[in-house]
């Protein structure tokens, strides 16, 4: 394993369309799918979101639409190895914590998983994810 791909890769990876998508996968297509790897805060975030679009719906075709991306995100999530948020990338967060990085939450447990892994993060939010030292990122979507 080599790689913990961000929210946001995973999100371009389901739309399956655009030019992100394209770049995305012809550099995937390089490599082993054993290189790459989800975290559990990135499924977190995919049922949130699903969820928040289930609560908001105005319809029963809306209702319809974000119980399928919720059901997508159970099975595209089924096919990869997801990480834990376990012991040792807790004491990364914790760490991180102190030295005040500022970042969301939810950012910071991915790149605490990433470090406790000694995996590069696929993002798109290379900006924030800089602030976390020693933390490697590369977007594969340009």
């Amino acid at each position: 394993m080599k790689y913990l791909l961000d929210t946001d890769h995973i999100s371009f990876l389901q739309r399956r369309t655009g030019l992100e998508f394209a770049n995305l996968t012809a550099r995937i297509a390089r490599h082993s799918s054993a290189d790459f790897a989800l975290s559990v805060v990135s499924f977190h975030e995919q049922v949130i979101g699903a969820h928040t679009f289930i609560n908001r719906a105005q319809t029963k075709t809306d209702i319809i639409r974000g119980y399928t991306l919720l059901l997508e995100t159970l099975q595209g999530f089924s096919t990869a190895p997801v990480l834990p948020f376990d012991i040792a990338a807790i004491g990364i967060f914790d760490e991180l914590r102190v030295q005040k990085i500022r970042i969301s939450t939810m950012d910071l447990r991915i790149a605490a998983i990433a470090l406790s892994r000694n995996l590069v993060l696929l993002s798109r939010n290379v900006g924030d994810f800089s602030k976390v030292p020693e933390l490697v990122t590369e977007d594969w979507t340009i």
